[in-house]
């Protein structure tokens, strides 16, 4: 199982995958909003995605995981 992790702390603005979905190396996953700008966290790996573990609103801290792939 692989893992996508958030790349700096903030609040989740918006989800972008689905379960079931496949995602590609460099496939923008979640976007963050921290200070007014937002970020995205994308994928490092590809794969398909088994459980998403944030949802919007939810305040993330930097490594924290938010998308679980197979």
């Amino acid at each position: 199982m692989a893992a996508i992790a958030s790349n700096m702390a903030g609040t989740v603005y918006k989800i972008l995958v689905q379960v079931g979905q496949v995602v590609s190396v460099g496939d923008d996953t979640v976007i963050l909003e921290s200070m007014k700008m937002e970020v995205p966290v994308t994928a490092e790996v590809g794969g398909t995605v088994t459980r998403i573990l944030v949802q919007e609103g939810d305040f993330v801290n930097d490594g924290d995981v938010v998308v679980e792939l197979a």
